[in-house]
């Protein structure tokens, strides 16, 4: 490998997540004064100020996602264990019992946490190992159900949904939390998305709800104030005080996605940067291996290990480290290697990776046994 880059530094974390650096410079620049004398951190929400930063943030989401004008679009906490329990208390109206597709750990997480407020329908029974989507012929949805569950991207598993399921009419409610903003989608094809901010929308800290407004008006007696999505968009996300710095940073993000050329030019990086790592994976003759099943397998987070077991895994991981890769070691329930590769992180910078890889390979052939 080149000298220049064994000294770089390369975040591969799955959440919290690399930001462009763009945005951190632009953000330590305007730290101290957001244009108006003070902080963002200072701002009341209630200002003119910051009722405009706000407002750039949900109109740039709009536009970059071309979001109709019969949804809304909310800025709300909690992350993605509050949207577990706020799909549900707000969409109860709809009936008693939902459908879920299990496909990895965070659908299954949305599932139990749901079934405090709803009966859960499987509607496959949950595998032993999430390494696939089973055939949509298998699936048993309810008519009947009050919406239809799925997590479309799951990070610890690396299963990524290739279609939007066709649920016959039933309100489809989508996690989208780490690859929102990667391609471009059809917004009508749903009436929720989430997605948390720590993937490709900025730090920790909001989790941005689009909802067709049909669905909204009739929430559980159960629904916390902070949980209320007819609430939220009636105080357009002004309901009680926001994390005000996070949400200038997302806006922020958004006007970077915009600058790059929106969802179409993050879908084409999207897939350089899987299609990279994963010919390396394919071409490397059982040396590294993904246990997902190539129709879906995620662009944005890739499992892997090498096929000589956990010390291999292990000394990969150690002489990456060395080299300034972070973050590179798999979730501790599925074990050995991950890359998440968010917006943020650039083509070369998994080129850097996969070089790396390769070497790795040719140098250590008792591996390969």
């Amino acid at each position: 490998m080149a000298q220049s880059s064994l000294k770089q530094v390369i975040n591969f974390g799955a959440g919290p997540a690399k930001i462009p650096k763009q945005v951190l410079e632009q953000v330590k620049d305007e730290l101290l004064d957001c244009g108006c004398g003070i902080s963002v951190m200072e701002l009341s929400h209630r200002s003119s100020e910051y009722t405009a930063i706000n407002n750039r943030a949900i109109d740039l989401y709009r536009e970059l996602l071309d979001i109709p004008e019969n949804y809304k679009i909310l800025l709300m906490q909690g992350g993605g264990t509050g949207a577990f329990a706020s799909v549900a208390l707000n969409l109860l109206h709809r009936g008693a019992k939902a459908d879920y597709i299990l496909t990895g750990v965070w659908s299954t997480k949305a599932a139990k946490e749901a079934s405090k407020y709803l009966k859960v329908n499987h509607v496959f029974p949950k595998p032993e190992k999430f390494n696939g989507i089973p055939d949509q012929s298998t699936w048993k949805l309810d008519p009947e159900a009050a919406y239809v569950y799925y997590c479309d991207n799951e990070t610890v598993n690396g299963v990524e949904f290739p279609f939007i399921p066709e649920t016959n009419g039933v309100p489809l409610v989508c996690d989208m939390s780490s690859n929102i903003m990667t391609k471009v989608f059809d917004v009508t094809k749903f009436g929720v998305v989430i997605a948390c901010a720590q993937k490709n929308l900025g730090p920790a800290g909001i989790t941005a709800i689009i909802i067709r407004e049909d669905l909204l008006g009739k929430p559980s007696p159960l629904c916390p104030q902070v949980f209320d999505y007819t609430l939220f968009t009636q105080e357009n996300s002004l309901l009680n005080t926001p994390p005000t710095l996070i949400v200038y940073i997302f806006s922020l993000v958004l006007q970077w996605v915009k600058n790059q050329g929106g969802l179409v030019a993050m879908e084409a990086n999207s897939k350089a940067k899987s299609e990279l790592l994963y010919n390396v994976i394919e071409n490397s003759r059982g040396f590294y291996s993904c246990p997902v099943a190539k129709d879906s397998r995620s662009r944005i987070t890739v499992p892997f290990c090498l096929r000589a077991g956990a010390e291999a895994d292990k000394q990969f991981l150690k002489e990456a480290q060395d080299l300034g890769f972070l973050q590179l070691k798999g979730h501790r329930l599925v074990g050995g290697v991950r890359a998440a590769m968010y917006n943020a992180l650039t083509l070369d910078e998994v080129k850097i990776l996969v070089e790396f890889m390769t070497k790795f390979h040719e140098r250590n052939p008792q591996y390969s046994a």
